[in-house]
C-alpha cells in the first residue's frame, strides 16, 4: 500500500473541528493520550506497516 498524501478527506473542516472538540476541556497530558490512543486506532485500522513507516518519516519532515 502506498501512502496517499493528496487530500483524501471528504469534509477536512468538519473533521479537524471534531478532532479540536474532542481535545476541548483537557489536560496538556490527557490530549496527548487521547492522540495516542487515536494514532493506534488508525494505526491498526491502516493495518500495513510500510504505509505506518512512510507515515512516522513523514510526519518527522524526512
Amino acid at each position: 500500500m502506498k501512502l496517499i498524501t493528496d487530500p483524501n478527506l471528504p469534509d477536512p473542516d468538519g473533521f479537524y473541528a471534531e478532532l479540536l472538540a474532542a481535545h476541548r476541556g483537557l489536560s496538556d497530558p490527557e490530549s496527548q493520550a487521547l492522540n495516542a490512543r487515536l494514532i493506534l486506532i488508525l494505526a491498526n485500522h491502516v493495518g500495513d506497516r510500510k504505509a505506518l513507516t512512510e507515515a512516522l518519516a513523514l510526519a518527522r519532515g524526512r
